[in-house]
């Protein structure tokens, strides 16, 4: 048996708690805030988790993979988790014609679609759609509630929320009150307000995101509708529909900005920008309930989520935003792994 140390409790770090505590192993989550922190990256109605990788049959299997952990989280924690609603991306023909070869290479279920068969979406002119049947939506803020839950029963598993920690060393993790904490391995899966934590470079990213409330003659076409990407002006776009209680959310890369800190002010309009994405036909009928700013941290080579040993017995995951919300399962599986190398 080995022990663990957890620095952040979103997505990955819950994720990563759940998984070595099943193999056996103590752990302890530290979080500067309350579990689950609704300040977190992770904390969001719900995530897109995509399947299909067009051209990229290595990361459609990876992908495919990481969904059916969620199915066995969800089984685990005796909660609807995934929405399985599917995606769909609007596509060129060449486009659609990777994405189906790609689909048919790894045996992935997609099938194109007509724009007509989703009318309230705006596809960009010259478009169709791809519909990854296998995608759908993670139901964030009710996975978050449902593992704390369940690690805080576990006996093998510490909570340790409102604990701040103020540095991470080879086996060891120092509270911002002082005290150490010897561990293993440790995982520092801290937010964009805790970069340094893990003693790697990234690159800091503001996003605007909008809720919406669709008008009530679309209300029953909504609820069983796909998540929708690569529309608006840029095809930076796309959508999570509304369902189990969420919202239906809308962003675009056109409102994503490089930021040096989670504080920094902002003098844009980005929602007024992001309002004017052409994402909805009808736009103006729909009510806006909610507007927020979400940070996550990107590898300033990559720009992708980053995974690193920072230390033998120290591993860094920076909070990634959807993408690292969906690949989370993948990334506690090396984790262990990592553990098991470090007990043998």
């Amino acid at each position: 048996m080995a022990s663990v140390a957890v620095v952040g409790a979103g997505v990955t770090g819950l994720v990563t708690a759940i998984r070595c505590a099943r193999a056996g192993h103590r752990v302890t989550v530290f979080d500067r805030g309350p579990i689950p922190n609704p300040a977190s990256t992770s904390s969001d109605q719900h995530r897109a988790l995509r399947v299909l990788r067009p051209g990229d049959a290595d990361g459609t299997r990876r992908a495919a993979e990481a969904r059916r952990r969620w199915l066995e989280l969800e089984s685990l924690l005796r909660q609807e988790i995934f929405r399985p609603v599917g995606v769909v991306t609007a596509s060129t023909l060449d486009e659609a014609g990777q994405a189906l070869d790609t689909a048919r290479e790894t045996g992935i279920p997609a099938v194109a679609v007509s724009p007509e068969t989703l009318p309230p979406v705006a596809f960009p002119a010259g478009t169709g759609g791809v519909l990854d049947a296998g995608a759908g939506v993670l139901l964030a803020e009710r996975f978050l509630r449902a593992a704390a839950e369940w690690l805080a029963a576990h006996p093998a598993v510490g909570l340790r929320p409102r604990h701040p920690v103020a540095d991470v060393g080879d086996h060891r993790v120092t509270l911002a009150d002082g005290t150490a904490v010897d561990a293993d391995l440790v995982l520092v899966a801290a937010g964009p307000g805790d970069t340094g934590l893990g003693g790697q470079p990234v690159t800091l990213y503001r996003q605007t995101m909008i809720y919406l409330r669709p008008p009530r003659n679309l209300a029953a076409w909504w609820a069983s509708a796909p998540g929708v990407g690569r529309i608006g002006a840029g095809r930076t776009a796309w959508l999570l529909p509304p369902g189990a209680g969420t919202l239906l959310k809308i962003s675009s890369d056109a409102v994503c900005r490089e930021v040096g800190s989670t504080t920094d002010a902002d003098r844009e309009p980005w929602t007024e920008r992001l309002l004017a994405e052409p994402i909805l036909t009808g736009a103006a009928d729909y009510a806006v309930v909610a507007v927020r700013d979400c940070h996550y941290a990107a590898d300033p080579v990559t720009g992708g989520p980053a995974l690193i040993r920072i230390h033998p017995s120290v591993w860094s995951r920076p909070a990634c935003g959807g993408s690292g919300f969906a690949a989370a399962p993948l990334v506690a599986e090396e984790i262990l792994g990592a553990v098991l190398e470090v007990s043998a």
